[in-house]
């Protein structure tokens, strides 16, 4: 089954906290919502550019997408 990597992008100078900080946030809502979502996470792009992500099969993606609303979405691959 093909997984997607839901993606929320943050710029600036506290771009790394602030995706940390959302990571944290999506958990709480996988938690909230009794979802079976392993993966979720934070990455450092550069100085001014951080994302927070959480993957999903892609035949739950739609209502995460229209109840979350990430910034854009990749195929995740492992």
């Amino acid at each position: 089954m093909r997984k997607l990597k839901l993606i929320w992008d943050f710029h600036g100078p506290e771009a790394n906290k602030i995706a940390q900080h959302h990571e944290i946030h999506l958990k709480e809502y996988i938690q909230l919502e009794n979802l079976n979502i392993p993966i979720t996470g934070f990455e450092n792009l550069n100085d001014v550019h951080a994302i927070a992500f959480l993957v999903v099969e892609e035949h739950k993606m739609k209502p995460l997408r229209d109840a979350l609303k990430p910034h854009r979405g990749q195929v995740y691959n492992n």
